[in-house]
This record gives C-alpha cells, sequence and structure tokens, in this order.
C-alpha cells in the first residue's frame, strides 16, 4: 500500500473530530483487542480501557448515534469481557455473530467441519509450549502470541497447507493468530450490515488488526478509517495505540454532545428580533446574528446556528477581553437594537431607509455600527441554504463578496484586514481598532452596492423615523402597561410582510415545544387566522393599514380558489405554492432538538376555524369607523358561504392535530362567528345580505351549544362527545356565542383554570395529541384566560394573571410561543406572534372602563 497515513497530530484529531461529529446519524464502531483492550499474553485478561468504555457507553444513549464493537472473538466472550450495555451492537467471530443463537444456524456439514479442524489444530498445539487454541461457534482460533517465532511461523505453514486447506474452510490472519471458520464473512460485512441496519451517514471505523482491513476498504466518502499501531493499512488516519483510542474516542464523545445539544446556544426567549417588513434576523445576547433567511423570511438561511451550531452559519461581532456584554435593548419605540460592552457599542439594525421615510428599501441591508475604543474581532460565517451550499469569495478593496449557488452577499467592512479560510466551510475573520469613530459594517444581499447614496447616519435616522412615525399614531391613551404593549405592537408590525402584505406566525421554524424533542414546527408562514387576528389587535390600537393589506393578499387567495370553502390554513408569504414539510437531518436542532422542519403538513389539514377570524377583523374595521370596500365586503360573503357549505363537517381544529378529525367545539364556534360578524358588518354599512344567514348563525349556535356541552365535566370540551378540555373553548363566552353571565361559561372558566392553568400558563389541553412529549404552557391561551376574567366579572384575577404574564417577557420585550413552568423555560418559535396579540388584548381588556 501507498502513502501510508502518519500518527495523527493534535490538531488534526480535532479537526477530523469536528467534522465527522456533525453527522445527522452516525456509527461508531471498533475493534476490541489492540484497539479499546491492550494485547495480553493470556486473551481472557485483555480489558477495555476504562475511558473507552465510558466514551462508547455515553455515544450509544445519544441520540442518533450508534455503536458496534466488531471484533474476532466469539461472541460471549466479547460480551464477558467489555462488559458494554445492550445499546451497543455486538459482532462476534469477524462478523460471523450476531446474536447467541448464531451456532444452532449451522448446517451440518459446517458443524462436522468445525469439529474435524478443531481436533487437527488441538493436535498441533500440543506438540508445543506457547500455542493455544480458542473454539468459537464457526471457527478455531490457533494463537501462537507466547511460542518461538520460529515455531509459530512453522505452525501457520502446517495449517494452510493442512486444514487451512480443506474445501469450505475460510482462513484468517491476524496479529499472532490464525482463525480456520467454516463461515464465509468478514469485518467488512459485517460493517455493512450494521450500518444498514442503522441508516448510519457516516462511519468512524478503528482497528489495529489485519482482519480489520476488511471493514477499512469498505469505507467511502465522508466515512473515517484509523488504523491504531504500526502496519500497512488501507485506512486514512493512524493512532499510536490503546490509549490514544481511548483519548480519540473520549473528544469524540465531548464533540458529538456538543453539536447534539447545540452548544452554547442562548434561552430562546433572551433573543431579540431585528426587520425591515421584508426580512427577519434573531441576534443573541452576546450580539451573534444566528437566524436570517433571505430575500423572505420562509426562504433558505444565510445564519442558521440557532439550529445548526457554527456550521449553520452565523455573524459575531465582540471586544476582545471585554467578556459578556453589560447590555442589549432597542432604542426606543423602534427595532433598532444596541448592545453594550464597557468600552465599546454595536447597533444593529436592518435598514428600512427609502425613497420615502415610511417605505422601506426593496433591498435587503444589514447594518452594524461599532462605536467606542479597542480591539474588537468580526466573525464571518454565512452559510446558504441552512448550510448546505458550497460558499466561495472574492476580496476586493474594502468589499467581501460571498458566493452560495445563485446567492451572493457582500459585505462592506472599511479597514478590516480579514484571515479567510475556505477550505472545507468559509469563515472570514477580522480584528480592528476602535479610536472613537465609528466602524459601519453593510451587509448587502440583492441589490447594487450603491452606498454612496444615503450615510449610515442618514439610514438609521430613517429606520428610526419608519418604525417610531407608526408606533406613535397608536392609541395606546389609558391602555395598561403601555410599554409593553408598544413592544407587541412593533413585533406584530415587524412579522408584517411588507411586499405582500402576509403576516408571519413567527419568525423561526423549530425551536422546540419541548427542549430535545419532535415538537418543531415551521411557523415563517402565513396563516389566515393567525394573520387576521394579528391585524385585529392592530387595528384596535389604531393601526389599519396592515389589515387592510392583508385583506388584499386574502382577496387574491380566496379569488384563485374553485370555491372559498378550499382556503388553506397556511400559505407562503408570496404566491399559492404548497409548502411540503420535509426535514433538514444535517442541522442538529436547537439544544438537540430534532427534526428540524422547513414547510407545513397543516396546509393539507381541514381547519373550519379559519373562517371566523377573517370576518371578525372586517367587523373590527367596520366597528374602528373604516369603510369597507366591495371587495372585503366579498370576501366577507365568501367566508359566510365556506361556513355554510363545510361547518358541519370534522375538522383538524385550531391546534392542528395529527390525528383523525372531530367536530371540534372551537371550530364551530368560529363558523358561527363568521355569520354573525357579518350580520353585524351588514347592519354597520347598510349592505344588504342573504335571508338565511340569520337561521345559519341560529342553527350553528345551538348545535355548539347542546352538542360542545360536556355534563360530566360540567365545561366546553375540546370536541363533540370528548372529556378532554380545551383553552379554546373559552371563546363561547369571548365571541358572544354565550352570554357573559351564563353558568356554562363560568363553569368552563372554573373547569380550565383547574384542569390547565399552573402559574402563570393555561395549557392547551391535557390530551393524547398522537405526539410524544408534553408541550409548556401555552401563552395566547393564558391571555384567552385573562380575557375570560374581565368578562366573568372577576378583575382581581385578571390582573393578578396579567402581572404574572408580563413576567415572562424576554429582556428586550419578545415573547415565545410557551412557557414550561417546571423549568422556568419559554418555548417554540420566536417571537410568536400569538403571544403577543394576546397581550394587547390581554392589556385592552384589562382597561375597559
Amino acid at each position: 500500500m501507498n502513502d501510508q497515513p502518519a500518527f495523527m497530530a493534535p490538531a488534526q484529531i480535532a479537526a477530523r473530530i469536528s467534522e465527522i461529529a456533525r453527522t445527522p446519524i452516525l456509527l461508531v464502531a471498533s475493534d476490541y483487542d489492540g484497539t479499546l483492550a491492550p494485547l495480553v499474553d493470556d486473551p481472557a485478561a485483555a480489558v477495555p480501557h476504562r475511558e473507552s468504555v465510558a466514551a462508547l457507553r455515553h455515544l450509544a444513549t445519544m441520540p442518533d448515534t450508534h455503536v458496534a464493537v466488531i471484533s474476532g472473538r466469539s461472541l460471549r466472550d466479547l460480551a464477558t469481557l467489555s462488559r458494554l450495555p445492550a445499546e451497543i451492537h455486538l459482532v462476534g467471530s469477524h462478523g460471523s455473530e450476531f446474536d447467541a443463537g448464531f451456532a444452532s444456524a449451522l448446517t451440518a456439514d459446517q458443524l462436522e467441519l468445525r469439529n474435524v479442524i478443531s481436533s487437527e489444530l488441538a493436535a498441533l498445539a500440543a506438540t508445543t509450549d506457547g500455542f493455544m487454541t480458542e473454539a468459537k461457534p464457526a471457527s478455531i482460533a490457533f494463537h501462537y502470541r507466547n511460542a518461538p517465532a520460529e515455531a509459530g511461523e512453522a505452525a501457520v505453514q502446517q495449517i494452510l497447507d493442512g486444514p487451512g486447506s480443506r474445501p469450505g474452510v475460510q482462513v484468517k490472519l491476524g496479529k499472532d493468530v490464525i482463525e480456520l471458520t467454516v463461515v464465509a464473512t468478514s469485518k467488512g460485512t459485517a460493517l455493512d450490515r450494521v450500518r444498514a441496519m442503522v441508516a448510519a451517514e457516516a462511519v468512524v471505523f478503528l482497528g489495529d488488526d489485519v482482519t480489520d482491513e476488511d471493514a477499512f476498504v469498505t469505507l467511502q466518502g465522508p466515512d473515517l478509517g484509523i488504523k491504531v499501531g504500526a502496519g500497512e493499512t488501507a485506512a486514512t488516519e493512524r493512532l499510536a495505540d490503546t490509549t490514544a483510542t481511548a483519548q480519540f474516542l473520549a473528544q469524540l464523545c465531548e464533540a458529538r454532545e456538543a453539536w447534539l445539544l447545540g452548544g452554547n446556544i442562548a434561552p430562546i426567549h433572551e433573543h431579540s428580533l431585528l426587520s425591515d417588513q421584508r426580512a427577519v434576523a434573531l441576534v443573541a445576547p452576546d450580539a451573534r446574528i444566528n437566524w436570517l433567511c433571505l430575500p423572505a423570511p420562509d426562504s433558505p438561511s444565510v445564519f442558521a446556528e440557532l439550529l445548526g451550531g457554527r456550521s449553520a452559519g452565523y455573524y459575531a461581532i465582540s471586544p476582545l477581553g471585554n467578556g459578556a456584554p453589560i447590555s442589549q435593548d432597542y432604542l426606543e419605540r423602534s427595532l433598532v437594537l444596541r448592545t453594550r460592552w464597557a468600552d465599546v457599542t454595536l447597533t444593529d439594525y436592518l435598514d428600512c431607509s427609502g425613497d420615502r421615510p415610511d417605505e422601506p428599501a426593496g433591498r435587503v441591508n444589514l447594518i452594524r455600527v461599532l462605536e467606542g475604543h479597542g480591539e474588537v474581532e468580526i466573525d464571518f460565517a454565512p452559510r446558504f441554504d441552512y448550510g448546505r451550499s458550497f460558499e466561495r469569495h472574492e476580496l476586493f478593496e474594502d468589499w467581501l463578496t460571498v458566493f452560495g449557488g445563485n446567492q451572493r452577499l457582500e459585505l462592506h467592512a472599511p479597514g478590516v484586514a480579514w484571515d479567510i479560510t475556505d477550505e472545507q466551510e468559509f469563515r472570514a475573520v477580522g480584528r480592528v481598532t476602535l479610536t472613537g469613530e465609528p466602524l459601519v459594517l453593510t451587509m448587502l444581499y440583492g441589490a447594487d452596492a450603491d452606498l454612496e447614496r444615503l450615510p449610515e447616519s442618514e439610514r438609521r435616522k430613517q429606520t428610526l423615523v419608519h418604525w417610531r412615525s407608526w408606533v406613535d399614531r397608536l392609541n395606546l391613551e389609558n391602555t395598561v402597561a403601555p410599554k409593553d404593549v408598544r413592544r407587541s405592537a412593533l413585533t406584530l408590525k415587524a412579522l408584517c410582510h411588507q411586499p405582500t402584505g402576509s403576516v408571519l406566525a413567527a419568525a423561526t421554524t423549530s425551536l422546540p415545544e419541548v427542549v430535545g424533542g419532535v415538537r418543531n414546527w415551521d411557523y415563517r408562514h402565513c396563516w389566515p387566522r393567525d394573520a387576521a387576528m394579528s391585524a385585529q389587535a392592530l387595528v384596535r390600537l389604531g393601526s389599519t393599514d396592515e389589515a387592510v393589506a392583508l385583506l388584499e393578499w386574502l382577496s387574491e387567495r380566496v379569488e384563485a380558489l374553485p370555491g372559498p370553502e378550499q382556503l388553506r390554513p397556511v400559505y407562503p408569504l408570496v404566491g399559492d405554492a404548497p409548502i411540503p414539510e420535509a426535514t433538514l437531518p444535517h442541522l442538529h436542532g436547537y439544544r438537540g432538538s430534532r427534526p428540524v422542519r422547513i414547510g407545513n403538513a397543516a396546509e393539507q389539514q381541514v381547519q373550519l376555524d379559519v373562517f371566523g377570524p377573517i370576518v371578525d377583523l372586517v367587523h373590527e374595521m367596520a366597528l374602528a369607523g373604516m369603510t369597507i370596500s366591495e371587495r372585503q365586503w366579498q370576501l366577507v360573503i365568501a367566508m359566510v358561504q365556506a361556513v355554510e357549505d363545510r361547518w358541519h363537517e370534522p375538522d383538524h381544529g385550531i391546534w392542528e392535530e395529527r390525528r383523525p378529525q372531530r367536530h371540534h367545539v372551537h371550530s364551530k364556534v368560529m363558523c358561527w362567528m363568521a355569520v354573525n360578524r357579518a350580520l353585524r358588518i351588514g347592519r354597520l354599512t347598510g349592505r344588504s345580505y342573504p335571508d338565511g344567514w340569520e337561521l345559519l348563525a341560529s342553527i350553528i349556535a345551538d348545535d355548539v351549544v347542546e352538542y360542545g356541552w360536556n355534563e360530566k365535566v360540567g365545561a366546553y370540551t375540546i370536541a363533540y362527545g370528548d372529556t378532554e378540555l380545551d383553552a379554546a373553548a373559552l371563546h363561547l363566552g369571548l365571541s358572544g356565542l354565550l352570554a357573559a353571565d351564563d353558568p356554562r361559561f363560568a363553569s368552563t372558566i372554573r373547569a380550565i383554570e383547574r384542569e390547565l392553568r399552573v402559574g402563570p400558563v393555561v395549557y392547551r389541553y391535557r390530551l393524547d395529541d398522537g405526539l410524544p412529549g408534553h408541550e409548556g404552557g401555552f401563552l395566547l391561551c393564558t391571555s384567552w384566560l385573562i380575557e375570560a376574567y374581565v368578562l366573568a366579572g372577576q378583575h382581581d384575577e385578571a390582573e393578578a394573571l396579567f402581572k404574572r404574564y408580563r413576567g415572562l417577557l424576554g429582556s428586550t420585550g419578545l415573547l415565545s410561543e410557551e412557557y414550561e413552568p417546571s423549568t422556568n423555560t419559554m418555548l417554540g418559535n420566536h417571537p410568536q406572534a400569538y403571544s403577543h396579540l394576546g397581550l394587547i388584548n390581554a392589556a385592552l381588556a384589562l382597561s375597559l372602563p
């Protein structure tokens, strides 16, 4: 063999471990003697290094990580000596033995042949001290390690010429051992079999013996083969001995765990949001930008460290030697973020400047401004397409351009000297010394580099005007918690996609509802229900532009359908294309929460509650004195038509249960609300409407009042005939279908308070929804209970719960989807429109005279 590997240097070991540890499904396999356990004169005394055993045990407990030991020993001896747990695949006899009953599968001829060669080898072993035989289910091993070298060489030749030449006998030569087997197999075929069993995407195999070469030659692509000790090999790397193996496995274990758990990612709710209403980004408390998708929020990511670690892309800035930031907050009434260290201040924003102060630019400019004194490090590592696209770069004067597929990013960094690596993954690290003058770093996407048009100071001024001129028009007079309501309103505004009028449910995908679990969903799309509720909250604060734009977007969706009853639960931000759900196995997920999903299968569901919030939004606009256009009225008519066609059907409900459809109480209430609000709009605007609408509303109301009530539970439940509670049942009173003083509404409030409320939050439900794990309390449901308390006259309870709700706000005033009281952890996508519109609605309810 040519180009034999040298012993791995520490830096080389670290690099290879860092690469292989990020494999979505990894198999770590090893030989036993000479690899895990030192070679000894007595095979029965071969004990593995304690550190190796500990590392293999821990690796085997990790998600999507599999461990195998493939040895020439019999399976029984291997299990006895190694004492490895059942989670580790043990394969004996050079790949022949996968289970304890293997010997019973041998044919009579194979058993007879094994007995014959056993007798012949035993006779030879008796001739010289230091020879010994080892019987295995399908083979006999002849050891000569303790015999004189010349005697050993002669014995091997005698075996090869004698019993080894018999038909049906396979010969395997190892270190001071020759083995005769009656089954044709090898460690290579065994490794392939284990790889297939666990569906591994890459394999690490360590071995020291000649027989391990059968495994090394099967390795390919991202696999890693490591020869332990001297000797020619097909492996690509080499370690010195079993002690080095133990150290390697310990390092691999540590790196694998760090990758699976997402490293030192900050708590979800401590992330801050940037937006120009075309793109959104998240900034961690240490000023790392770890989430940004371009060109739109539901596009593939450029920075996704939040879900995939450093290899998924990030943009970090930090003063050298200054430690953690002292503070991070927004400039007042804006989405311009300021992070401050002792001697350095960093200002971040997505540029909203344009030809008019209230119109965002037609491109995405991420601007970061450093001010202060001292040396600062800039670490720029974009990864296109969720880290799946290969990057290349160009450097010209102060411009660093990074390409990925058909995309490019341009970073203008005047005076920064870059140290760039792009052998496997692009990364540019630069250092600069601040002397009091601002350093402006501008990242551009999708536009020419026209930085001369406006200086940074003017861009910042116009961006501040964009946010402040809007928020200053809100009606917050006599509103409780005005600061928190203002921040929630700004967050909803930031989630509005200005080019289309659609509204994001949240800025992220796959932030978990259960840390380490599978309840990870993509919320970067527009749910007509959620969007209407967001726009309605803003209308109630006096801002109507978002509602008008959303209704235009909704009208386009509905007018393109064969019938309005086919309105989907969720759409992309732009257009009507499907958004099929897929997973990204190369990303480990936030703190090991996998899979990471893109797209959402809910688009295929039936959710009949969607129609009610849309009509309720138009009704809110009419109450605010707005003129309802003819197109908006036609949308209302279409929603009522859809209700008339489908209200009696079962559906998946607001919570998108991935289980058979049922007659959900909340969905029926929303169908009633669609018709009820349409009637009110008609009366408010003087429009005529079909005679059948009033009867339809009455029929639906009677149906849900009768069949939604569960006498045994003493409450309205999640579905007809079901005993499980659902916080959404509070809408029987909140919608006005039941009177506020109806005893059944009061009883439902008490039941939900008793069974679903835990501390500061209310859970959606407690039922088995077909998914593993138990999610946290749902913040929107908490706001519903606050509103229900107010409606029922329980003002003290409402105020107390609202105070605790506000206590869940992150350091910059943002809310995630859920909160788990037992771990004091915010969960779910972030920031979540539901949570912020819930805070606004609860505050407005408490502000009523």
